[in-house]
């Protein structure tokens, strides 16, 4: 993705945090170029300092990047369950970090897996959950431990990678933040 497209991705996700705290309409957008018209997933992650403020998204969408971009930067301010709603006062110290995600792939082999490359979405029954591939390498997690990371964060049981009833995937994702 080129360089202005980040930005103004990044631009457009603080814009649309910015507006709806401010109860106002986001200001009409130039020309986008293809890069944000197209249909992705994509998470958006708020970090204050170096703790996690929120970070809501989809990992698929049928709706043109930028505005899944935007939808998840005011859901990561504002309906992420962990956390309070982000207040205006609390937006110049927010650092926005955008994950743009590659479709689901399933895990057929385990050394697929790639740690720092992959991130995994867990599937079983009526639980399921991911994590970014940027999780994995903040924790210095191998394998097997993100994999039950992932468990975990669907509320199953941490070996329940290896429950044949489990469908899991991979997904890449290309993460840029403010300021890089």
């Amino acid at each position: 993705m080129k360089v202005a497209s980040k930005d103004l991705l990044l631009q457009i996700a603080r814009d649309a945090i910015t507006c709806h705290l401010e109860d106002r309409i986001p200001a009409k957008l130039p020309g986008l170029d293809a890069e944000l018209l197209q249909k992705s997933g994509a998470f958006v992650t708020l970090q204050k300092g170096d703790q996690l403020r929120g970070c809501v998204g989809q990992i698929t969408s049928d709706k043109p990047l930028y505005e899944t971009v935007a939808q998840a930067a005011i859901a990561a301010a504002t309906r992420d369950p962990r956390f309070h709603q982000v207040d205006l006062l609390e937006m110049p110290e927010l650092t926005i970090e955008i994950s743009v995600l590659t479709p689901l792939q399933p895990l057929e082999h385990l050394e697929d897996l790639e740690i720092g490359v992959h991130g995994l979405y867990i599937k079983n029954d009526t639980y399921s959950d991911l994590l970014l591939p940027q999780v994995a390498t903040a924790y210095n997690w191998d394998r097997t431990q993100f994999l039950q990371q992932v468990c975990k964060k669907a509320q199953l049981p941490k070996e329940a990678w290896q429950d044949s009833e489990t469908e899991i995937y991979l997904f890449s994702a290309q993460v840029f933040e403010e300021g890089d």
